[in-house]
């Protein structure tokens, strides 16, 4: 079957949740999927024959954001999305929105700087030229809240209402190429709102709140934009099949209301990790200050004990 769009898609029967959850793996997210199950288990089986441990939450974190995009783009949903603008935008906003926040809690980076060996004096392994990645000046700047934020706007309203969309549904390279922007787009842009892993930008809890709350009103005023729309806006799927009986813009309009409604998701997953983050960093800063004033309160003891001693000493 083509996933090229264009009409070029086979007739498929009308869309039910049963049908888009049957089995249609794309090769290319086929094989990502599996060989990033793979690489993650590697890293934590090797931490385990070291002897050191690794959170279980972030493995079923990371092992659940792997199959979320498994589940978008190795099922019928890939096909009917080539056809059906409200199937697309399912895949859209889980596979920018809800899997890069389940892979960054699994800490992926955090695992492989932990498992990776580290390369002989003088040379570069994997390890070290992750480490200069993530300090690199690219890093600082495709993290930084300037570009992420216009990004991630921009990936909607540039790509939907310009001819670009209809030029990369054309074909199937186009198509993988704009999923596989969709979720680098929502890796950086959670990334240094919630992320675990390491990165160049980490601003304050508070900042990083205000940094969640820039993007999404764009979200879901481009919902909103959809669901008014009186006439179909991306040519893709202005003439859907007429085996699946549906209303080009009844469609749009369901897309629409899927955009706005998902837009609330991540918000409330990203606060709830922040919130927890949150409180354990102020738990962690809490105890380094106990630490440092038991040592504190030892050095004072110990100058009045001395201070004792030497009235002790004078008075004989």
């Amino acid at each position: 079957m083509d996933h090229g769009g264009h009409g070029m898609t086979m007739d498929l029967p009308p869309f039910t949740l049963g049908r888009g959850l049957e089995w249609s793996a794309d090769p290319f997210f086929l094989t990502a999927c599996l060989l990033g199950l793979g690489l993650y288990a590697w890293g934590v089986v090797r931490l385990r024959r070291r002897g050191d441990s690794w959170p279980v939450g972030r493995t079923i974190s990371y092992v659940i954001g792997v199959l979320t995009v498994g589940l978008v783009m190795c099922t019928k949903l890939n096909d009917y999305g080539m056809v059906m603008f409200s199937v697309h935008m399912v895949q859209h906003m889980i596979i920018s929105m809800l899997s890069p926040i389940l892979l960054l809690l699994g800490a992926p980076v955090t695992l492989a700087l932990r498992a990776l060996p580290p390369a002989a004096r003088g040379r570069k392994g994997p390890r070290e030229l992750l480490l200069m990645f993530l300090h690199s000046r690219y890093m600082k700047i495709i993290t930084h809240p300037a570009f992420t934020i216009p990004l991630f706007i921009a990936s909607l309203y540039a790509l939907y209402f310009t001819p670009i969309f209809d030029f990369l549904m054309g074909s199937k390279t186009g198509h993988i190429a704009m999923m596989v922007h969709f979720l680098a787009v929502g890796v950086v842009f959670f990334w240094p709102i919630m992320g675990v892993d390491p990165g160049p930008n980490r601003p304050g809890y508070l900042m990083r709140m205000l940094e969640l709350f820039a993007g999404m009103p764009f979200h879901a005023f481009f919902g909103i934009a959809l669901m008014m729309a009186s006439e179909p806006m991306v040519e893709t799927f202005k003439h859907p099949p007429s085996s699946l009986g549906i209303d080009a813009l009844s469609d749009q309009n369901a897309a629409g209301g899927i955009a706005w409604a998902f837009s609330e998701i991540p918000s409330v997953l990203v606060l709830i990790a922040l919130l927890f983050q949150w409180y354990g960093s102020e738990q962690r800063q809490a105890k380094r200050q106990d630490r440092a004033a038991d040592r504190d309160g030892d050095k004072e003891l110990e100058a009045y004990n001395a201070y004792l001693a030497s009235l002790n000493t004078r008075g004989n």
